[in-house]
């Protein structure tokens, strides 16, 4: 590349580092099932570029977007428990989206679609501004030795790409059973313009109703382990 092309190249807007790490996993036969015949019907590829969501579901209605859903149950309980509403759901791990594709065939659930990429890049390449009513976080990696922090998907980046893509009064819920990454957590997003922390004494909200409870948070609680909710909605 000349130097004149690479100075006409366009800038990446965000930092390069993965927050994931990629892990080959076995497929059982519900998640290929879940793959061969879920995926025509609710995948979606980010080579496809920006969509129209109205179009890709045929109605206008509230849309979250979910970022790592893991094996997709608490994806699977929101949309079933909300069929008025719509969900986009990213994971890069296989297994895990066959686990909620076959989970959709299951339940006839016909209001989630799914990519399988970075979801950061299906947020700059594929969603529209201004278009999201809730983006969720649920226990994300917190990476936790020092060293790795820059791998965290929570950064003042990331605050201001959430917030160009939600609507003004649309909400990042995130989660974590992490107390140090809460901690971050509520770091970054308190200095990060534009947004209204919702808890009363802003710091933390008590467990949404709608967030499901997983069997991992209840093993947890068991065992004294602590779940930091934050909400942040977007003022401008």
């Amino acid at each position: 590349m000349s130097d004149q092309e690479f100075d006409n190249a366009p800038a990446r807007p965000m930092r390069t580092i993965k927050s994931f790490v990629m892990r080959a996993g076995r497929m059982t036969e519900g998640q290929k099932r879940g793959l061969d015949q879920g995926w025509p019907r609710f995948g979606l590829d980010l080579d496809a570029g920006l969509q129209d969501f109205d179009a890709v579901f045929g109605r206008q209605a509230p849309r979250t977007f979910e970022i790592g859903f893991g094996m997709g149950h608490s994806l699977l309980e929101m949309a079933a428990a909300a069929p008025e509403q719509d969900f986009i759901g990213v994971e890069v791990h296989r297994p895990g989206v066959g686990a909620l594709l076959n989970g959709l065939l299951t339940q006839q659930l016909s209001n989630v679609r799914v990519y399988s990429c970075d979801a950061l890049e299906v947020l700059r390449q594929c969603v529209a501004d201004a278009s999201l009513d809730r983006v969720l976080l649920f226990f994300p990696d917190p990476w936790h030795k020092a060293r790795h922090h820059k791998r965290r998907i929570v950064q003042p980046e990331f605050a201001e790409l959430i917030r160009s893509k939600l609507k003004v009064g649309g909400v990042l819920h995130m989660a974590t059973d992490w107390e140090p990454y809460a901690e971050y957590m509520l770091e970054v997003m308190s200095v990060a313009p534009g947004y209204r922390n919702q808890a009363s004494d802003e710091r933390y909200v008590p467990r949404p109703e709608e967030r499901p409870i997983t069997k991992f948070e209840r093993r947890g609680e068991r065992l004294g382990h602590g779940v930091w909710d934050l909400k942040f909605e977007r003022t401008e």
